[in-house]
């Protein structure tokens, strides 16, 4: 169980890189034909890996804190979804932009706040 445990940490790790160095690498021209498929691996393991964690206790907060990351998680997927499609033209006209962008800050945001929040939330817990 240890050994899945640090395996699922070293994937949440490595997806975590990745995310960051697939919305880098868009603004660098050398390596900007990349930045779709890097930012989609690290999108997918970065969200599979939160969506495999679990919480069963009775706090609502926390619950309601769980709901939220995992609702980032899916922007973090979608906007993975969106930079493919810019970087390929594949899909609709309208949708080929910058939109993966917006996407990503919201992801950020509600990565971000409950990256705080639960932590919080569950030292309170076991007080």
């Amino acid at each position: 169980m240890k050994q899945l445990n640090r395996f699922q940490n070293l994937l949440f790790q490595v997806g975590g890189l990745l995310l960051v160095a697939g919305a880098i690498m868009p603004m660098i021209p050398a390596v900007n034909t990349h930045a779709a498929t890097v930012f989609t691996i690290g999108a997918l393991l970065f969200g599979s890996m939160q969506l495999l964690q679990r919480y069963d206790g009775p706090n609502v907060v926390i619950r309601r804190l769980r709901r939220q990351q995992i609702l980032g998680a899916f922007f973090l997927m979608f906007a993975a979804a969106l930079l493919v499609m810019k970087q390929y033209h594949v899909g609709p006209i309208p949708i080929r932009g910058d939109e993966w962008k917006i996407a990503l800050i919201v992801a950020a945001v509600l990565e971000l706040y409950t990256a705080f929040r639960i932590p919080s939330e569950l030292e309170k817990e076991n007080k």
